[in-house]
């Protein structure tokens, strides 16, 4: 049996570094530069991602997720994953757990935790896709054009995102996110895009 010295059991067991990944803020979550500080007033926050030509969604995530960091670590810091998130959305953070007040689409204030057990968010991550225009009266996860409920790979979660930019959950031609996705999963086998 091998004999570790101190320094070496320490390196053995040292968690990985990632180096880049999002910084890490007081909350214990990623802040990826393209996502927002905001007042969490839901229905300011859409009518910015509205003048700036973006669509706006919600990321839910906690402090230790694992599958938050996945996301951090293995497809957000993926520069075109990044690229083109920031240059296409207008990303609010929501901490699962949060006492920061946010004002949902329905004129409800509440502390982030009482809005996420609202919506009905129990994993983390969990992105929420919104529309441009929100019906009076709703709330967030009652306007949702699309709810991303967990980590997913880079392809999923980029014809995710491209999915809903290009608002083909509106589109009445029979490919549902599944279809679609099978289809973009077919055409980078094929070498047809990236």
């Amino acid at each position: 049996m091998k004999a570790w010295s101190g320094a070496a059991l320490a390196a053995a067991i040292a968690l990985p570094v990632w180096a880049d990944v999002a910084p890490m803020g007081d909350d214990g979550l990623y802040k990826e530069p393209w996502m927002r500080d905001t007042f969490k007033d839901l229905r300011e926050d859409l009518a910015e991602a509205n003048d700036e030509g973006k669509r706006m969604v919600l990321f839910v995530e906690q402090r230790g997720c694992i599958y938050c960091h996945k996301m951090h670590e293995e497809v957000f810091s993926q520069g075109d994953v990044a690229a083109y998130i920031e240059e296409n959305f207008f990303v609010v953070q929501v901490n699962l757990h949060g006492d920061t007040e946010i004002t949902d689409f329905d004129g409800e204030s509440l502390s982030e935790k009482a809005a996420t057990a609202k919506w009905r968010v129990l994993f983390t991550p969990n992105i929420i896709f919104l529309p441009e225009e929100v019906e009076d009266g709703a709330s967030a996860i009652e306007s949702a054009v699309a709810v991303m409920p967990g980590a997913f790979s880079k392809g999923t979660t980029l014809d995710m995102f491209t999915w809903v930019n290009e608002k083909r959950y509106a589109l009445d031609n029979g490919e549902d996110f599944q279809r679609y996705h099978a289809r973009r999963i077919r055409e980078r086998d094929d070498g047809k895009t990236d």
